[in-house]
Protein backbone atom coordinates (compact mmCIF):
# COMPACT_ATOMS: atom_id res chain seq x y z
CA UNK A 1 0.00 0.00 0.00
CA UNK A 2 3.07 2.05 0.17
CA UNK A 3 2.01 3.46 -3.34
CA UNK A 4 -1.37 4.47 -1.87
CA UNK A 5 -0.52 5.95 1.19
CA UNK A 6 2.66 8.20 0.53
CA UNK A 7 3.85 11.06 2.15
CA UNK A 8 1.60 12.87 4.81
CA UNK A 9 1.10 15.26 1.63
CA UNK A 10 -2.52 17.27 2.46
CA UNK A 11 -3.93 16.17 -1.15
CA UNK A 12 -3.29 13.05 -3.26
CA UNK A 13 -0.95 12.85 -6.22
CA UNK A 14 -2.73 11.29 -9.34
CA UNK A 15 -0.64 8.14 -8.63
CA UNK A 16 -2.69 7.38 -5.37
CA UNK A 17 -6.19 8.89 -6.68
CA UNK A 18 -5.62 6.51 -9.33
CA UNK A 19 -4.70 3.33 -6.73
CA UNK A 20 -8.22 4.09 -5.03
CA UNK A 21 -10.06 4.15 -8.39
CA UNK A 22 -9.22 1.06 -9.58
CA UNK A 23 -10.19 -0.30 -6.09
CA UNK A 24 -13.84 1.50 -6.81
CA UNK A 25 -14.17 -0.19 -9.92
CA UNK A 26 -14.02 -3.74 -8.32
CA UNK A 27 -17.49 -2.43 -7.30
CA UNK A 28 -20.54 -4.70 -8.70
CA UNK A 29 -22.52 -3.33 -12.09
CA UNK A 30 -25.30 -4.91 -13.65
CA UNK A 31 -24.10 -7.36 -15.74
CA UNK A 32 -21.03 -6.19 -15.28
CA UNK A 33 -21.33 -3.30 -17.28
CA UNK A 34 -19.40 -0.33 -15.12
CA UNK A 35 -20.65 2.46 -16.29
CA UNK A 36 -18.78 4.98 -14.81
CA UNK A 37 -16.02 7.05 -16.03
CA UNK A 38 -13.55 8.81 -13.57
CA UNK A 39 -11.77 12.11 -13.96
CA UNK A 40 -9.24 13.36 -11.47
CA UNK A 41 -9.28 17.11 -10.37
CA UNK A 42 -7.58 19.33 -7.75
CA UNK A 43 -7.24 17.40 -4.48
CA UNK A 44 -9.78 14.56 -5.98
CA UNK A 45 -11.71 13.00 -8.40
CA UNK A 46 -15.03 13.16 -10.13
CA UNK A 47 -17.37 10.20 -10.92
CA UNK A 48 -19.22 10.20 -14.30
CA UNK A 49 -21.98 7.99 -15.33
CA UNK A 50 -21.32 6.29 -18.82
CA UNK A 51 -25.01 5.96 -20.51
CA UNK A 52 -22.85 4.30 -23.65
CA UNK A 53 -23.23 1.23 -21.39
CA UNK A 54 -27.17 1.61 -19.99
CA UNK A 55 -29.18 -1.48 -21.00
CA UNK A 56 -31.46 -0.13 -23.25
CA UNK A 57 -34.19 -2.41 -23.04
CA UNK A 58 -33.93 -3.82 -19.90
CA UNK A 59 -32.85 -0.10 -17.93
CA UNK A 60 -34.78 2.45 -19.73
CA UNK A 61 -34.90 4.79 -16.60
CA UNK A 62 -31.23 4.05 -15.94
CA UNK A 63 -32.03 2.81 -12.24
CA UNK A 64 -29.71 -0.24 -12.20
CA UNK A 65 -27.10 1.82 -14.13
CA UNK A 66 -27.33 4.44 -10.95
CA UNK A 67 -27.27 1.59 -8.54
CA UNK A 68 -24.35 0.35 -10.29
CA UNK A 69 -22.46 4.12 -9.78
CA UNK A 70 -24.12 4.16 -5.70
CA UNK A 71 -22.18 0.96 -5.60
CA UNK A 72 -18.68 2.78 -7.26
CA UNK A 73 -19.31 5.34 -4.66
CA UNK A 74 -18.89 3.71 -1.76
CA UNK A 75 -16.40 1.39 -3.02
CA UNK A 76 -14.33 4.93 -3.40
CA UNK A 77 -14.99 6.38 0.06
CA UNK A 78 -14.05 2.56 1.53
CA UNK A 79 -11.21 2.41 -0.39
CA UNK A 80 -9.90 6.05 0.40
CA UNK A 81 -10.53 5.50 4.27
CA UNK A 82 -8.36 2.15 4.35
CA UNK A 83 -5.48 4.43 2.33
CA UNK A 84 -5.79 7.09 4.90
CA UNK A 85 -7.64 9.71 3.00
CA UNK A 86 -10.77 11.44 3.72
CA UNK A 87 -13.49 11.92 1.61
CA UNK A 88 -15.68 14.91 1.22
CA UNK A 89 -18.31 13.82 -1.41
CA UNK A 90 -21.08 15.57 -3.10
CA UNK A 91 -23.37 13.79 -4.77
CA UNK A 92 -25.66 15.09 -8.29
CA UNK A 93 -23.31 18.03 -7.57
CA UNK A 94 -25.25 19.32 -11.24
CA UNK A 95 -28.50 18.07 -10.92
CA UNK A 96 -30.28 14.64 -11.39
CA UNK A 97 -30.29 15.13 -15.10
CA UNK A 98 -26.64 15.94 -15.49
CA UNK A 99 -24.03 12.79 -16.13
CA UNK A 100 -21.91 14.07 -13.18
CA UNK A 101 -22.50 11.34 -10.58
CA UNK A 102 -20.12 12.96 -7.53
CA UNK A 103 -17.41 14.72 -6.74
CA UNK A 104 -14.52 13.66 -3.81
CA UNK A 105 -12.16 16.09 -2.22
CA UNK A 106 -9.77 14.16 -0.43
CA UNK A 107 -7.17 15.37 2.48
CA UNK A 108 -4.62 13.22 4.21
CA UNK A 109 -6.54 11.23 7.50
CA UNK A 110 -5.97 8.28 9.53
CA UNK A 111 -6.10 4.87 7.68
CA UNK A 112 -9.76 3.21 8.90
CA UNK A 113 -8.67 1.08 12.03
CA UNK A 114 -10.41 -1.94 9.96
CA UNK A 115 -7.71 -1.10 6.49
CA UNK A 116 -6.72 -4.36 6.09
CA UNK A 117 -9.95 -6.26 6.26
CA UNK A 118 -11.80 -3.73 4.04
CA UNK A 119 -9.14 -3.99 1.20
CA UNK A 120 -9.40 -7.76 1.35
CA UNK A 121 -12.88 -7.40 1.03
CA UNK A 122 -13.21 -5.01 -1.59
CA UNK A 123 -10.62 -7.44 -2.90
CA UNK A 124 -12.49 -10.64 -2.44
CA UNK A 125 -15.85 -9.27 -3.01
CA UNK A 126 -17.84 -11.48 -6.17
CA UNK A 127 -21.27 -12.84 -7.44
CA UNK A 128 -21.41 -16.11 -6.94
CA UNK A 129 -24.44 -17.48 -8.52
CA UNK A 130 -24.55 -21.02 -7.61
CA UNK A 131 -27.13 -22.51 -5.05
CA UNK A 132 -26.52 -21.35 -1.50
CA UNK A 133 -26.56 -24.25 1.11
CA UNK A 134 -29.84 -25.25 2.81
CA UNK A 135 -28.29 -23.45 6.49
CA UNK A 136 -30.59 -20.69 7.03
CA UNK A 137 -29.02 -17.31 7.53
CA UNK A 138 -29.80 -16.38 11.12
CA UNK A 139 -32.22 -13.21 11.72
CA UNK A 140 -29.48 -10.85 13.24
CA UNK A 141 -27.27 -11.33 10.84
CA UNK A 142 -29.56 -10.48 8.27
CA UNK A 143 -30.49 -7.32 10.16
CA UNK A 144 -27.05 -6.04 10.81
CA UNK A 145 -26.31 -6.24 6.81
CA UNK A 146 -29.48 -4.32 6.62
CA UNK A 147 -27.76 -2.09 9.24
CA UNK A 148 -24.99 -1.35 7.29
CA UNK A 149 -27.05 -0.41 3.94
CA UNK A 150 -29.52 1.81 6.18
CA UNK A 151 -26.42 3.72 7.76
CA UNK A 152 -25.55 5.00 3.96
CA UNK A 153 -28.99 5.77 3.42
CA UNK A 154 -30.74 3.47 1.69
CA UNK A 155 -34.09 1.78 3.34
CA UNK A 156 -33.56 -1.83 4.33
CA UNK A 157 -36.22 -4.45 5.06
CA UNK A 158 -34.70 -8.10 6.03
CA UNK A 159 -37.97 -10.24 4.99
CA UNK A 160 -38.60 -13.09 7.07
CA UNK A 161 -42.80 -12.91 7.71
CA UNK A 162 -43.56 -15.66 6.71
CA UNK A 163 -46.74 -14.45 4.34
CA UNK A 164 -44.45 -11.43 3.54
CA UNK A 165 -41.46 -13.58 2.00
CA UNK A 166 -44.34 -15.71 0.30
CA UNK A 167 -46.07 -12.78 -1.66
CA UNK A 168 -42.44 -11.84 -2.73
CA UNK A 169 -41.34 -14.85 -3.98
CA UNK A 170 -44.29 -14.94 -6.00
CA UNK A 171 -43.87 -11.32 -7.30
CA UNK A 172 -40.42 -12.50 -8.45
CA UNK A 173 -41.85 -15.86 -9.90
CA UNK A 174 -44.61 -13.57 -11.79
CA UNK A 175 -41.77 -11.07 -13.33
CA UNK A 176 -39.56 -13.90 -14.58
CA UNK A 177 -43.07 -15.53 -16.40
CA UNK A 178 -43.26 -12.32 -18.12
CA UNK A 179 -39.76 -11.59 -18.78
CA UNK A 180 -39.09 -15.07 -20.61
CA UNK A 181 -41.52 -13.53 -23.62
CA UNK A 182 -39.63 -10.40 -24.14
CA UNK A 183 -37.20 -11.51 -26.86
CA UNK A 184 -35.49 -7.96 -26.89
CA UNK A 185 -34.68 -8.50 -22.95
CA UNK A 186 -33.77 -12.15 -24.32
CA UNK A 187 -30.78 -10.55 -26.54
CA UNK A 188 -29.94 -8.04 -24.54
CA UNK A 189 -28.53 -9.84 -21.54
CA UNK A 190 -26.91 -12.52 -24.06
CA UNK A 191 -24.89 -9.57 -25.74
CA UNK A 192 -23.51 -9.07 -22.18
CA UNK A 193 -22.60 -13.36 -21.54
CA UNK A 194 -18.84 -13.30 -22.39
CA UNK A 195 -19.67 -10.00 -24.44
CA UNK A 196 -15.60 -9.08 -23.68
CA UNK A 197 -12.07 -9.88 -21.78
CA UNK A 198 -12.82 -7.25 -19.49
CA UNK A 199 -16.84 -7.01 -18.69
CA UNK A 200 -20.46 -8.51 -19.26
CA UNK A 201 -20.50 -11.95 -17.31
CA UNK A 202 -18.08 -14.71 -18.07
CA UNK A 203 -20.20 -17.92 -19.08
CA UNK A 204 -17.91 -19.88 -16.30
CA UNK A 205 -19.76 -17.64 -13.67
CA UNK A 206 -23.02 -19.00 -14.66
CA UNK A 207 -24.90 -22.11 -13.58
CA UNK A 208 -25.47 -24.09 -16.10
CA UNK A 209 -29.49 -24.65 -17.21
CA UNK A 210 -31.03 -27.72 -14.72
CA UNK A 211 -33.47 -29.32 -16.50
CA UNK A 212 -35.66 -29.95 -13.46
CA UNK A 213 -36.04 -26.38 -13.15
CA UNK A 214 -38.15 -25.55 -16.23
CA UNK A 215 -36.97 -22.57 -17.66
CA UNK A 216 -33.71 -20.67 -18.58
CA UNK A 217 -31.74 -18.53 -16.38
CA UNK A 218 -30.96 -14.47 -16.73
CA UNK A 219 -28.33 -15.68 -18.66
CA UNK A 220 -28.87 -18.12 -20.19
CA UNK A 221 -27.09 -21.68 -20.12
CA UNK A 222 -23.55 -21.08 -18.56
CA UNK A 223 -20.98 -23.62 -17.82
CA UNK A 224 -20.99 -23.75 -14.35
CA UNK A 225 -21.99 -26.82 -13.11
CA UNK A 226 -24.62 -26.16 -10.42
CA UNK A 227 -28.60 -26.50 -9.66
CA UNK A 228 -31.00 -24.14 -8.09
CA UNK A 229 -34.10 -22.34 -8.13
CA UNK A 230 -34.38 -18.26 -8.23
CA UNK A 231 -35.01 -17.81 -4.36
CA UNK A 232 -34.92 -20.99 -2.36
CA UNK A 233 -37.23 -21.59 0.91
CA UNK A 234 -33.51 -21.16 2.83
CA UNK A 235 -32.12 -18.21 1.52
CA UNK A 236 -32.30 -15.00 3.28
CA UNK A 237 -33.74 -12.35 1.79
CA UNK A 238 -33.42 -8.26 1.92
CA UNK A 239 -35.26 -5.35 0.40
CA UNK A 240 -33.48 -2.07 -0.60
CA UNK A 241 -35.36 1.05 -1.60
CA UNK A 242 -35.72 3.96 -0.49
CA UNK A 243 -38.46 6.76 0.40
CA UNK A 244 -38.96 7.85 -3.53
CA UNK A 245 -37.75 5.96 -6.75
CA UNK A 246 -35.53 9.03 -8.44
CA UNK A 247 -31.82 9.11 -9.19
CA UNK A 248 -30.59 10.35 -5.70
CA UNK A 249 -32.14 7.25 -3.86
CA UNK A 250 -30.92 4.83 -6.26
CA UNK A 251 -27.89 6.03 -5.62
CA UNK A 252 -27.94 5.72 -2.13
CA UNK A 253 -29.34 2.20 -2.30
CA UNK A 254 -26.54 1.12 -4.61
CA UNK A 255 -24.09 2.48 -1.78
CA UNK A 256 -26.21 0.83 0.98
CA UNK A 257 -25.65 -2.34 -1.63
CA UNK A 258 -21.91 -2.21 -1.30
CA UNK A 259 -21.77 -1.98 2.36
CA UNK A 260 -24.31 -5.00 3.41
CA UNK A 261 -22.05 -6.99 0.48
CA UNK A 262 -18.68 -5.73 1.94
CA UNK A 263 -19.90 -6.67 5.02
CA UNK A 264 -21.66 -9.60 3.89
CA UNK A 265 -17.74 -11.21 2.50
CA UNK A 266 -15.34 -10.22 5.54
CA UNK A 267 -18.44 -12.61 7.23
CA UNK A 268 -18.24 -15.48 4.17
CA UNK A 269 -21.76 -15.05 2.99
CA UNK A 270 -22.67 -15.11 -0.36
CA UNK A 271 -25.15 -11.82 -2.02
CA UNK A 272 -26.97 -12.53 -5.02
CA UNK A 273 -28.80 -9.24 -5.94
CA UNK A 274 -32.12 -9.94 -7.85
CA UNK A 275 -32.72 -6.71 -10.11
CA UNK A 276 -35.34 -8.54 -12.58
CA UNK A 277 -38.33 -8.49 -10.62
CA UNK A 278 -38.31 -4.81 -9.76
CA UNK A 279 -37.41 -3.83 -13.36
CA UNK A 280 -41.13 -4.47 -14.37
CA UNK A 281 -43.61 -1.57 -13.41
CA UNK A 282 -46.29 -3.87 -12.39
CA UNK A 283 -44.24 -6.52 -10.09
CA UNK A 284 -42.84 -3.10 -8.97
CA UNK A 285 -45.98 -2.03 -7.47
CA UNK A 286 -47.04 -5.50 -6.56
CA UNK A 287 -43.59 -5.55 -4.23
CA UNK A 288 -44.35 -2.11 -2.77
CA UNK A 289 -48.07 -2.17 -2.76
CA UNK A 290 -49.07 -6.38 -1.53
CA UNK A 291 -45.40 -7.07 0.43
CA UNK A 292 -44.29 -3.95 1.63
CA UNK A 293 -47.38 -1.74 2.19
CA UNK A 294 -46.26 1.10 1.05
CA UNK A 295 -43.58 1.56 3.50
CA UNK A 296 -40.33 1.95 0.50
CA UNK A 297 -39.87 2.56 -2.90
CA UNK A 298 -38.17 -1.10 -3.81
CA UNK A 299 -35.21 -0.69 -5.89
CA UNK A 300 -33.50 -4.35 -5.41
CA UNK A 301 -33.93 -7.41 -3.89
CA UNK A 302 -30.92 -9.21 -2.85
CA UNK A 303 -30.65 -13.27 -1.71
CA UNK A 304 -27.80 -13.95 0.87
CA UNK A 305 -26.59 -18.00 2.44
CA UNK A 306 -23.74 -20.06 2.59
CA UNK A 307 -21.63 -21.21 0.18
CA UNK A 308 -20.87 -24.92 1.12
CA UNK A 309 -17.74 -25.39 2.62
CA UNK A 310 -14.91 -26.54 0.01
CA UNK A 311 -16.61 -25.38 -2.93
CA UNK A 312 -13.87 -24.04 -5.29
CA UNK A 313 -13.68 -20.32 -5.17
CA UNK A 314 -15.15 -18.57 -8.55
CA UNK A 315 -12.51 -16.79 -10.68
CA UNK A 316 -13.44 -12.82 -10.38
CA UNK A 317 -15.22 -11.37 -13.20
CA UNK A 318 -12.81 -8.87 -15.37
CA UNK A 319 -12.48 -5.34 -14.95
CA UNK A 320 -11.63 -2.90 -17.45
CA UNK A 321 -8.14 -1.49 -17.21
CA UNK A 322 -8.05 1.41 -14.94
CA UNK A 323 -6.66 3.35 -18.04
CA UNK A 324 -9.97 3.24 -20.06
CA UNK A 325 -12.38 4.75 -16.93
CA UNK A 326 -9.69 7.34 -15.54
CA UNK A 327 -7.97 10.39 -16.63
CA UNK A 328 -5.85 12.21 -14.32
Amino acid sequence: MSHMTGTRASAPSADQVRAIVELACSAPSVHNTQPWRWTGRDGGVQLQADRSRQLIVEDPAGRNLMLSCGAAIDHFLVAAHAAGWHSEVRRLPDGPGSSVIADFRLRRATPSITADADLAALRARCTDRRRFTSWPVPEDRLEGLAEAARQRGAHALPVVDVGMRFRLEMAVNQALMMREGDLAAAAEQRRWVDHGPDDGVPSEVVPAEAAARGRRSRFGTGVLEDTRRDVESSDGLIVLGGATDDVAAWLRTGEGLSALWLMATRDDLSVVPLSQPLELDATRREVRDAVLGGSMAPHLLVRIGWQAIGRRELPRTSRRPVADVFSA
